[in-house]
Parts: structure tokens; sequence; C-alpha cells
């Protein structure tokens, strides 16, 4: 006789389960994170076996052979462009069919805006002589705010369609009767699957929505956007297992003090990771901006002083940014370091170096060091810039004109190789720099750029003086 069934208590950050609770996940750790989930049978023997058999595996008949790989049409599988190019960067050449991606990003930050504009511009292009058409499906809002908010960003269409349903199976419904060649959700963590205990958002539902419309991307051949939500850490909201399910794990972040998006690559299984899209919150809503070193350069024509320009790695794309440094004399025993934008660890490292190495001497100084625009550069190929920028400051001269600076720097005043140096300096030479300060030890060639190659920290100071 089967035993009565009995709960399961399931980990919502690893998905690993107990048959009781626990205060504490015994695989990841955390904290108040076992919830209850779905009941299980648990005893007696299993379907189909009686008692004191031996368990024996029966074959089904396959629906469909196997066939040899050589044969299997690639072409069904090709990415289709969403009309985003940054988007398109990310996943790598567009979107696969029969793909699920999770959009993961901090309330506000613009998910459903930017989901919103790729649905509009996938509906406005044409596919085999006919319009493609998209169905985004908001749990979290009304119809009429959807609307207002694609009036506002120009998303009118008539081949985007809009339903405000939070049942799975309602949704699975309009897929049938539209037959869409998208599917966007917004929020996974707001749809409920019927026939699955708990409420919306928990570890049992989240987990059951995400498996059956993974089911649907891959019998049907839709390619589906998903929302969702984060935790206080940033990481995906729900259990672990929802980035297993997917294909494409995607974080949507940005500073609410900043209008800069930028759309990173967690997980991709058709393409690389390491792409970054960046986007501009804007009052009509968010736009792709192709060339994003313009937004963290000051907009004056002559570099001043206290400022120093560099370029920055943001995966595989360079990115120019300028950092800037004040330097105040005070009375103070202990004087500040203020940092933003930057490792707040290394800069108070460059300033000692600075003054043990060189004449620059800023024990007496409070130093404020930042970067524009809101930009995070937590890479050490800014060294370099920092004390540049500082000893400019310090020495109330600027920097000459249109000039890079690239290299971190060791304890002893060294100047240290980067990686990626070249493309970092051709990046620099398409916006128009004459000039580069970067480590030595490489052989570099970049069109008409003038390179100067330095050993220590001292040595980048006499360039510095001698191009001044």
């Amino acid at each position: 006789m089967a035993k009565k069934a009995r709960s399961i208590h399931t980990c919502t950050e690893c998905g690993y389960s107990s048959p009781k609770w626990l205060g504490r996940c015994p695989d990841c750790g955390a904290w108040g994170s076992m919830v209850e989930s779905a009941a299980v049978p648990t005893g007696g023997p299993a379907p189909g076996i009686g008692a004191g058999a031996t368990a024996t595996h029966k074959g089904l008949t396959p629906t469909s052979p196997a066939v040899p790989i050589t044969r299997i049409d690639a072409a069904a599988s090709s990415s289709k462009t969403t009309g985003i190019g940054e988007l398109d960067r990310v996943l790598g050449r567009g979107i696969v069919p029969g793909s699920v991606v999770l959009m993961a990003g901090e309330p506000g930050v613009g998910k459903s805006t930017l989901l919103l504009e790729v649905a509009n511009r996938w509906a406005a292009q044409q596919e085999d002589g006919r319009n493609r058409t998209a169905l985004y499906v908001t749990a979290e809002e009304s119809a009429g705010q959807v609307r207002v908010r694609a009036e506002r960003t120009g998303a009118l269409r008539d081949t985007l369609y809009l339903a405000a349903e939070s049942n799975l199976d309602v949704v699975f419904g309009h897929v049938e009767q539209l037959k869409p060649s998208l599917l966007i959700v917004d929020s996974v963590q707001t749809m409920q699957a019927a026939g699955v205990e708990g409420v919306a958002g928990g570890v049992a539902q989240s987990r059951a929505v995400t498996a059956a419309l993974t089911t649907l991307a891959k019998t049907t051949g839709i390619p589906i956007l998903l929302v969702g939500h984060v935790t206080k850490d940033g990481n995906v909201a729900g259990p672990r297992v929802l980035e297993h399910l997917v294909d494409v794990v995607l974080n949507f972040e940005g500073d609410r003090h900043s209008s800069l998006r930028m759309l990173r690559g967690i997980k991709n299984r058709f393409g690389a990771t390491d792409e970054v899209g960046c986007f501009e919150q804007q009052s009509d809503g968010i736009r792709e901006v192709p060339d994003p070193s313009g937004l963290f350069l000051s907009q004056h024509g002559r570099t001043p002083d206290g400022s120093a320009v560099t370029v920055a790695m943001d995966g595989v794309r360079p990115i120019l940014a300028e950092v800037q440094s004040l330097v105040v004399e005070t009375e103070a025993k202990t004087p500040r370091r203020v940092v933003t934008g930057l490792d707040g660890n290394r800069v108070p490292m460059v300033l000692a170096v600075l003054t043990k190495r060189t004449r620059i001497k800023t024990q007496r100084h409070e130093v404020y060091v930042a970067t524009v625009g809101g930009v995070r550069i937590n890479e050490p190929a800014t060294d370099l810039a920092v004390a540049l920028a500082t000893a400019s400051t310090f020495r109330t001269k600027p920097l000459p004109d249109k000039t890079i600076v690239i290299g971190e720097i060791g304890l002893s005043g060294e100047i240290r190789r980067v990686p990626n140096l070249e493309r970092r300096l051709q990046e620099a030479a398409r916006l128009g720099y004459h000039r580069a300060i970067v480590p030595a030890g490489e052989r570099l060639q970049v069109g008409k750029l003038h390179i100067h190659q330095v050993h220590t920290v001292d040595e980048a100071l006499a360039v510095v003086e001698e191009l001044s």
C-alpha cells in the first residue's frame, strides 16, 4: 500500500530539495531559502512493477526516427535579426527560432520598454513576403498601460498583438489562434500554471511555467523572450534551474542616476557571452548606442588639467572613457581619497606609488578621482590614466591634446602590459586620437597614431613634459 504523499521543500537559490524544512540550504548555504513545493507520492512499487518484480525498461516507439546529423537542415536554426543591432550583437547575430531567452534586471531599468521595442521592430519586418507577427503578453500591467507606453515610444503597429494574461493555458490559446513568429512574456514570475501548487513566482510555479514555455518553443519553433526579476544580490530570481532550462540568459543593468544601460550575456548557447550591448534611456523610450565612447568623454574642445582619456575593455568591446582627478591641499591628518566609477582599492595604491616613486607628493592632499558619464571601470589598465590625471591637476598643466593613456602600474612604479592593447589603440585611432602612451614590450603600428612606449611612471611623466 502506497504511503501518503508528503511535501518537498526546495531551495529557491539552487533548487536543492529536502523532505523536511531546513533553515539553511546544505548545498548553497543560503538562509531561509527553503520553501514548500508540490506534494509528491512516496512509497509503494513503481507503476507497472509488482511486488518482488525486477524493474525493467520498455522502450516506446519514437514519433520520428533518428536521422544522420548530415541530413539535418541547418537553415531551420539560422538566426533572425530582431531589428535592434545591439541586441543582435549580444545574442550572436540575432535570435534563433525555437530558442528561449531570459532577460533579467532590476525593477525600473527598462526591460519592458526594451522588449516592447523589440516586438515593434520585429513586427515591422517582412518574412516570406508578409509581415512578421509578435505577441506581447503582460501579466504585470494592464493592456491600457502598455498601450500608453507603446504610444509614447512609437511602438503602435497592426502586426503587434497585446494580451494581458497571467494564466499560462490562456496564453497557449492565444498562441494557437494568432500563430505569432515571436512571443514575449512579461514576466515569468507573474505567470501561473494550472494544476501546479504554489503561488505565482514560487519555486514550483516558476519552474513549471518556464518548462512549459520552453517545450512550446521547441515544438513550434517560435522564439520566446521572457522577462525575469532579480534578487537583492543581482541574481535571477527563482530556482537556479530556470537558467538551465532556457537557452540564453541576459542581464539588463544600469544606474538610476545615469541614462546608460548595458545588456550583458550570462549564458548563450548560440554565441559568446563576452559581448556587450549599449543603450540609452530617453524620454521616448530606449535607444541603442552603436558608438558609446562619446557618452564617456567631456564635451569641451581641449582636455583640461586633471583629465586623461583611456580605453577600457567591456567584454570584447573597447570603449573610450575619461578619468578626472582633483587634488586639494588639506590640514587634515588623514586626507580623503574619494573614488567614483573606478576600483576603490587600486586608486589609493596608484597614489601611493606616485608619492613614493615620483616627485608628485599627495600625502598632504585630498584626492578625488571619478569617471565621466557614469561609466564603471574595474580593470587595472586605467592605472596610468589615474596617475597622469593626478599629476596634471597637481601641476595645473593639462595633458597633450588628443592623447590616449593606457597601462597598469606595479608597486615598484613599472608600467605593465595590458591585454588587447592593439585593439584599444585601433579604437582610439578611429576616433581621431593622435598620440598614445602605453607600456613598452610590444611591436605596435596602428595607422597614423604616434605611440610612446614607457617602462615606468617617471618615464611616462617625462614623455608628458616633452609633449606639452
